[in-house]
């Protein structure tokens, strides 16, 4: 018998490739706070804070599935949190799992570059440009993928700063705003 859970996912394409470092340390943002993805969904700063809660109360763990299958767990998440960029996970690919080591070929090659969110969204409202800002999630699961939601929930190398790459693409995007404004003003 099929049972609805009212599980979300997310999915997109990444303009940056995912890492593994040592093998089978991975480690990223699976989720940014205020940033828009491709769903038209915003989530806000704390909406994951009372579903971590919880796991850590009842010793229970944010499982790492392989493309949102729950059939195929691929590895444990060390650490999930919240900071005050997003949700930030670093966790270990298993490699006497089939799954984890294809997982590890697949992105050492950039065959896959993303992360994604599994989740249940508990409170929600609507904001004035008509996204859904997502202010309470109970997060299921965080997937390697193929094609994750929101664009900048990636992982990165051992030692990479997250923030950094971001400032850097905002930084080129600045750049390249004002060389089109410069020409167009010519």
């Amino acid at each position: 018998m099929l049972c609805d859970t009212g599980l979300e996912r997310k999915f997109c394409r990444l303009d940056e490739g995912v890492t593994v470092t040592d093998g089978t340390i991975i480690e990223g943002y699976a989720s940014l706070f205020g940033k828009c993805d491709q769903g038209g969904d915003v989530v806000a700063k704390g909406a994951y804070a009372g579903s971590l809660a919880h796991l850590s109360k009842k010793k229970r763990s944010v499982k790492m599935l392989w493309q949102h299958d729950p059939s195929q767990p691929i590895g444990i998440w060390d650490e999930v949190r919240e900071d005050e960029q997003g949700l930030y996970v670093k966790g270990r690919l298993l490699s006497d799992v089939e799954k984890g080591r294809e997982a590890m070929a697949l992105i050492q090659a950039g065959a896959i570059d993303g992360l994604s969110i599994g989740y249940r969204t508990k409170k929600a409202t609507k904001n004035k440009q008509g996204q859904r800002v997502l202010t309470e999630l109970e997060l299921w699961e965080v997937s390697l993928v193929t094609f994750p939601m929101l664009p900048d929930a990636r992982v990165g190398a051992k030692g990479d700063d997250p923030l950094e790459a971001d400032l850097m693409r905002d930084l080129a995007g600045v750049l390249r705003d004002a060389r089109h404004m410069l020409a167009a003003g010519n």
